[in-house]
């Protein structure tokens, strides 16, 4: 049993690690740091509660931590969980810029130790459900992708940190755009150049609350383009795919995270399946004519990422997500930050890259 020490209990704990620990077996939610407060002894009686990491790290039974605190804090957690020779998981993004990561790499490194970003919509099921489709090949060479993710949130939260302007590790393109980049890597690998428009698009805002990134893969005819908005009263497609034999076209959301909202446990028998009203519609030309229908998602399940996570530790596998796929993010992020403010394609240049 891998005991887990969780660092905070704001909205990332109690709706995606907690319930996720807590769902996957061999892995143990021993304790957990929250500052004020006691509702995480409400939630899971019997746990630990301690007011830091410091006094948390004191329990040597604890054998990994997971930091799911504002996105500025999280380097200097992991660093410190590092340093007491512990495993982490950092909710993404691991830390404001590349550089900072880079050296929670090179720590993990010394401390022979995994850091594993906290990467969960890998295990989404439109998600999965499309690189089964690509693996497959069914709609031939993909030319082109649009993946999005919209919300309508018009006023802005300026008491929130994510939307203050003040803090770092604020704003929609680290929010959101890092889960569209990851997952833009695992179906093409990496781009070789990042176009990229940010901008503040309600009033009062004071974050970026909408970005398009226009990723450029040389000599391969395709692009994608990875989006979201702050004002999407009324929702495009979560997915639009072209390709040489057909087309895709998915609406909606996974549903995990509303359940996890909803009752804060993974309870649900035929958890991460979509109603057939939310598959997505595949066309492809056969023989010269084109047929339509719609494709049973493949199912979505977040505990798959903490499973992963157990069998690292163990020893057994890799890590269901690697440090540097968390760098590759948010470097082509502050590409994309690059290209908004110069109004110009920018270059990715990933070599050298810490390893």
């Amino acid at each position: 049993m891998i005991r887990v020490g969780l660092v905070g209990f704001g909205m990332a704990s109690k709706v995606f690690h907690a319930p996720l620990i807590a769902a996957v077996e061999g892995l143990q939610l021993a304790a957990i740091v929250e500052r004020r407060g006691r509702n995480a002894e409400a939630a899971y009686p019997g746990i630990a509660t301690f007011p830091t990491l410091e006094s948390m790290l004191s329990d040597a039974t604890l054998k990994l931590i997971v930091v799911a605190t504002p996105n500025a804090t999280h380097a200097e957690l992991a660093e410190q969980a590092l340093s007491a020779g512990r495993h982490v998981v950092v909710d993404k993004p691991v830390a404001t810029n590349s550089a900072e990561i880079a050296g929670l790499m090179a720590l993990a490194e010394r401390q022979n130790r995994l850091l594993i970003p906290f990467h969960n919509r890998r295990w989404d099921s439109d998600f999965q459900t499309l690189h089964h489709l690509l693996h497959e090949q069914t709609l031939g060479r993909i030319v082109y992708l649009e993946s999005t993710f919209d919300r309508w949130r018009s006023a802005p939260r300026h008491n929130f940190w994510k939307e203050d302007g003040v803090t770092p590790g604020g704003g929609n393109l680290q929010d959101l755009g890092t889960h569209l980049a990851y997952q833009a890597f695992q179906l093409f690998g990496l781009p070789d150049a990042v176009a990229a428009d940010l901008a503040i698009e309600r009033d009062s805002g004071m974050t970026d609350d909408s970005f398009t990134l226009r990723l450029r893969y040389s000599g391969r005819g395709l692009t994608v383009n990875l989006s979201s908005n702050c004002l999407a009263a009324i929702p495009r497609p979560r997915y639009t795919v072209r390709g040489t034999k057909g087309n895709y076209v998915k609406w909606g959301l996974d549903p995990q995270e509303a359940r996890l909202k909803e009752t804060g446990r993974v309870v649900d028998p035929n958890w991460g399946t979509e109603p057939p009203s939310a598959w997505g519609t595949l066309a492809v030309d056969v023989e010269g004519s084109m047929v339509t229908h719609p494709i049973k998602p493949n199912p979505g399940d977040y505990r798959l990422f903490y499973a992963g996570v157990r069998d690292a530790i163990q020893g057994k596998s890799a890590p269901p997500v690697a440090a540097q796929e968390a760098w590759q993010a948010a470097r082509l992020l502050e590409w994309a930050i690059q290209s908004s403010k110069e109004r110009r394609e920018i270059p990715c240049a990933w070599d050298p890259a810490p390893s």
